[in-house]
């Protein structure tokens, strides 16, 4: 965002991947990537298995709205991560379903839940906000991560597909990403990372223990796209948790300077 609004440089979609590639190469740990990067703006954001070819692909500017869907191999475990950035004014219908689509994401994310209940009982929760707008998305929104091995690895996972009964446990890393895809114009995905641990409850009705997602993930969520009015009060708390969270994770290994200023004001409260 930095190099596109303010330094006014133009990159293209596989330019683009292959810097995340660079940055992510310096980490420590890394292995390699865990899939081929999807960096999709504009209409290209819409086809869910995007992958930009050198030459060929769309070419980014201080208007794009971008799909960025990235993932890396670590000796100590498996990344996966998406965020749609807009790097200018979005229009009120893009932020409309961006804003479903967090919704979405929110209320799987604060989901308490019985263990050992298969996904496709809880999948709805991630869409019921989208649904109230007609709209919808055509994958499913979580799926089983491994641990420096499948970035998609079953058999756990989170989709409408019921005849998938593997029932959800303590210690399992899923995905969290709901997603809108306007076919021709942009495509708009949320996705963490989370793992799964017992809820505290007040009863454990049939001796069953209750389930909670928490995040792994650590990357702040455009809240240009964000619609304030249409979030609850509890989805603001949500989002001003999350982000302080980021802050609080991310800040100590950055230097001040730019960077940081920037991680400091999209961390910011809403």
């Amino acid at each position: 965002e930095i190099t596109i609004v303010d330094q006014g440089v133009t990159p293209t979609e596989y330019e683009i991947s292959e810097k995340l590639l660079e940055f992510r190469s310096l980490q420590q740990g890394f292995i390699e990537p865990s899939f081929a990067t999807i960096a999709g703006e504009g209409e290209n954001g819409a086809i869910i298995h995007y992958r930009p070819e050198k030459g060929s692909c769309n070419t980014l500017t201080d208007s794009s709205m971008l799909l960025l869907d990235s993932g890396g191999q670590f000796d100590c475990g498996t990344t996966d991560v998406t965020r749609t950035v807009h790097f200018g004014e979005p229009s009120d219908y893009q932020k409309q379903c961006y804003t479903r689509v967090l919704k979405g994401h929110i209320a799987l994310n604060t989901l308490v839940f019985p263990e050992g209940i298969p996904g496709f009982m809880i999948d709805s929760f991630a869409r019921s906000s989208l649904w109230r707008g007609g709209l919808d998305y055509r994958h499913g929104t979580g799926h089983g991560v491994g641990a420096g091995l499948n970035v998609h690895e079953g058999p756990c996972g989170i989709s409408a597909r019921y005849t998938n009964t593997t029932g959800i446990c303590k210690g399992m890393v899923l995905s969290n990403e709901p997603g809108y895809y306007e076919e021709g114009s942009f495509g708009i995905r949320i996705e963490n990372l989370v793992w799964v641990s017992k809820a505290e409850t007040d009863k454990e009705f049939g001796d069953k223990e209750y389930l909670k997602f928490n995040d792994l993930t650590m990357v702040p969520i455009q809240k240009k796209l964000m619609v304030r009015d249409m979030l609850t009060k509890e989805e603001v708390q949500w989002v001003n948790e999350y982000h302080a969270k980021v802050w609080d994770s991310i800040s100590p290994r950055l230097k001040s300077g730019t960077t940081k200023d920037w991680l400091r004001h999209q961390t910011t409260p809403l």
